[in-house]
């Protein structure tokens, strides 16, 4: 526990305002893939049905989870709230993004989505190490939330 208070501390005192814009804008980003995701869904699930063997209730679930962890954690990342959290909930699906789902393009394709998978990722990475800078919302502290109610 006291290696992620000095991680907190470190990523506290470490933080440029230019990189709140780079958050922001992955933040953007991943809402925009969240609706491009529920906007061709089936597409989606026909990706993953090829590559993973799972039943298509399974790509369901998962198809959701990904569009609804894109959604919430592109506006916390945005807005700066719980970013640490944000970043952890995409991880997964990023790794999943970059090692088995783009892991079947061919020559032909283009490697612009990998790219991005792997950009992503790694922003995703280094934003769960910093958190949320000093241009983001914060919580009042304990105290005065008590005298709010």
């Amino acid at each position: 526990m006291d290696y992620v208070k000095k991680m907190v501390k470190w990523g506290d005192t470490h933080h440029p305002k230019w990189v709140d814009l780079i958050r922001i804008l992955l933040g953007g980003f991943l809402m925009y893939k969240a609706i491009s995701f529920l906007v061709y869904m089936g597409r989606m699930t026909d990706l993953m049905d090829g590559t993973m063997d799972f039943g298509l209730f399974a790509l369901t679930i998962v198809g959701h989870y990904v569009v609804f962890a894109h959604l919430l954690g592109g506006l916390a990342l945005i807005l700066g709230m719980f970013v640490r959290a944000a970043a952890i909930v995409q991880i997964p699906i990023l790794l999943a993004a970059v090692f088995v789902v783009n892991a079947n393009t061919t020559m032909a394709q283009p490697y612009i989505e990998v790219v991005s998978s792997v950009i992503v990722l790694m922003l995703l990475v280094y934003f769960m190490i910093v958190g949320n800078g000093p241009l983001s919302f914060k919580l009042p502290p304990e105290e005065k939330r008590h005298s709010l109610t």
